[in-house]
């Protein structure tokens, strides 16, 4: 079935080229110029997505999302004119999937957009009907990461992580000790044949770290090999 994604935001350039780059790649959209009028409709007539801007007249994204999560779980990508941590890590904790600054490029938008969507095709409910296990947990150490559910935990600690950071911890720690180059950690986090730099994936693992850090000021389990990549130690 066609994926419909809702988008939310007051600058009507961004609705309309989006919209246009989600149509031609087979996505149904709606689009909303400010949070107020989004939020009644996102609850009534739920999208498969919905992206939302941060920062907007008469309701913010934060408190859309915020007053959304009271009645639906629908996966939400923050884009924000503002790549604040504080704006990041508050709306990660409220519940959104993913979070990407202006300018972007819409390659990667949709890139993401469909990492997010191969993420909630199988519910644990839809997975039961199926006969596939409802729920998939990786245990690695002190590391838990619950793939149904997006969840991770360290020391039994939540870590909160974009669906991108999700997917890049998820391919290291599939294989422990084992190296993955960057172009492999590419391939695991964005699939469909986006060109990432380098350094992406090197900005990502520092995040990573750092949001483990703020859990356990001694994390070490992503280990950089120099000329080569990285891998996760399992202690």
């Amino acid at each position: 079935m066609t994926a419909t994604i809702a988008l939310v935001d007051d600058d009507r350039n961004i609705l309309t080229s989006v919209s246009i780059a989600l149509q031609a790649e087979g996505f149904l959209t709606r689009v909303y110029s400010d949070g107020e009028t989004a939020l009644k409709a996102l609850i009534d007539n739920p999208p498969d997505l919905a992206i939302f801007d941060i920062k907007m007249p008469r309701m913010d994204g934060l408190e859309l999302l915020r007053r959304m999560r009271e009645k639906s779980m629908i996966p939400v990508i923050f884009l924000t004119s503002k790549d604040d941590e504080l704006d990041e890590a508050l709306g990660l904790a409220m519940g959104a999937d993913d979070y990407i600054a202006k300018p972007f490029s819409q390659r990667l938008l949709i890139a993401r957009i469909r990492a997010i969507l191969r993420r909630t095709e199988v519910s644990p409910a839809g997975a039961a009907e199926s006969g596939e296990p409802a729920e998939t947990v990786l245990v690695r150490g002190r590391l838990s990461m619950d793939t149904s559910r997006h969840r991770v935990t360290w020391n039994g600690g939540d870590v909160t992580l974009t669906v991108t950071e999700f997917l890049i911890l998820e391919a290291l720690a599939q294989r422990p000790g084992v190296v993955k180059t960057r172009n492999q950690l590419m391939d695991a986090a964005y699939h469909d044949d986006i060109y990432v730099d380098d350094r992406t994936i090197d900005s990502h693992i520092k995040r990573v770290r750092r949001k483990f850090r703020q859990t356990d000021a001694d994390f070490d389990a992503i280990e950089t090999l120099y000329g080569a990549g990285y891998r996760f130690s399992e202690e």
